[in-house]
């Protein structure tokens, strides 16, 4: 993994990825790509879809055990560690009647790469990972396409208006959320900002990258824009900043021309890639003629109808194992598709029913024993729940302060 620790800066867009992103694309880009992409993936490998459950929405394991139960850990040398997990509140009535929580979910963490980790990928990245959809009553809120003026995030300058489905996702709260008294855009800041000190104290690289699918992407674009328009990237009393990454896979369009005006004064730190499947009718919604929506950042196009290894070659084009099956291979339109980074193809039919019969992988084959129900000492059963302790008003006090007194400090 040399060539990774050697080559970050130019994986993560130092360079806009000039040279990096016409096919077929360089063999340790593609597992550098796959790696944040399964970060991603593992959040709802982890979610707690058992509504008899205590933590229902919730994650089943604890921040220190995330990444072991999620197959993550033994055999992968990008060795990282979860520091906090964060909550959507939604504001949708559905959402409040089909959650036990007053409306909130478990939708991401921040982690940090351990010194193990940190040699293998050249620095100490500090990463922000955000899952796609997973609940009905998120749907509600991928399809308000309206803009809503984002002044509450970035200030006046540009007039950005955003999504207003993923704005309300990222900055709603209630005093009587258990889980988000505080935003999942608090909860993240907070977060980042304390790692940010605490590694430049010690006087190391830093870098933050932010990644997520489709609705996730989303909200990994609008937060690393917003950590670097507010400055979250630069260690307290610094005005040198970390570089922010964003890799957005299967991402629909976040905002519109003052958007990504603001995007465009804040290149120096703030890069974003968005993964494209060719066939993926998600990136290109909302649509661009409507209500002036506009892309940000740069983009690797793929096509997953390449791939020999399925039984139909357009079925499920949005789903971010095929997005990882498909960056492992993709070798251009000219090209036959062939798997340089050897991933394995069972994981495509780990919660679909992609893979050729041939392969003898049976689908949705991924599942947590027993429904997590566990046998005590008496021989009677239990669900075996882990339920989060909830983020407290304490941990993001500064933070709240610093948004509420200054929208806008010079980034």
């Amino acid at each position: 993994m040399a060539s990774i620790a050697d080559n970050w800066k130019d994986f993560s867009g130092a360079k806009n990825w000039e040279g990096l992103l016409d096919h077929p694309i360089n063999t340790d880009f593609r597992r550098y790509l796959i790696h944040y992409g399964e970060r991603v993936g593992a959040i709802g490998d982890a979610f707690n879809y058992v509504k008899a459950s205590d933590s229902y929405a919730l994650s089943r394991y604890p921040p220190e055990e995330f990444f072991m139960n999620v197959n993550l850990q033994n055999g992968n040398p990008f060795k990282y560690q979860v520091t906090k997990y964060f909550y959507l509140k939604s504001e949708d009535i559905a959402e409040v009647l089909e959650l036990d929580l007053e409306g909130s979910a478990w939708i991401g963490y921040v982690a940090v790469t351990t010194d193990e980790g940190q040699r293998v990928l050249g620095r100490r990245d500090i990463l922000v990972c955000w899952r796609g959809t997973i609940l009905a009553s998120e749907w509600s809120q991928d399809f308000q396409f309206d803009l809503t003026p984002a002044s509450d995030i970035f200030g006046e300058t540009n007039n950005p208006k955003v999504h207003r489905g993923f704005h309300n996702v990222y900055v709603a709260k209630s005093s009587k959320s258990k889980y988000n008294k505080t935003s999942a855009r608090e909860q993240v800041l907070a977060e980042v900002r304390r790692l940010v000190d605490m590694y430049a104290l010690n006087g190391e690289e830093v870098s933050i990258t932010v990644a997520g699918h489709s609705l996730g992407a989303a909200l990994a674009t609008l937060n690393g824009v917003d950590m670097v328009a507010n400055g979250f990237n630069k260690p307290s009393g610094s005005d040198i900043g970390f570089p922010v990454t964003v890799f957005a896979y299967a991402s629909p369009r976040v905002g519109d021309q003052g958007f990504q005006d603001v995007f465009n004064g804040l290149t120096t730190d703030l890069h974003v890639l968005r993964i494209k499947n060719s066939k993926d009718i998600i990136p290109r919604l909302p649509p661009a003629f409507l209500l002036g929506y506009q892309d940000v950042g740069e983009k690797l196009e793929i096509d997953s109808t390449k791939s020999p290894y399925l039984k139909d070659p357009k079925a499920e084009p949005h789903n971010l194992e095929l997005y990882l099956h498909t960056i492992a291979g993709y070798q251009g339109q000219e090209e036959e598709f062939k798997l340089v980074v050897d991933r394995d193809i069972a994981l495509l039919n780990k919660s679909l029913d992609l893979l050729l019969d041939k392969y003898n992988i049976p689908p949705k084959w991924w599942s947590v024993k027993n429904n997590g129900m566990i046998q005590i000492d008496n021989g009677f059963w239990k669900l075996n729940d882990y339920v989060p302790d909830p983020p407290t008003e304490d941990d993001v006090e500064g933070i709240i302060l610093s948004l509420e007194n200054s929208i806008l400090s010079p980034a």
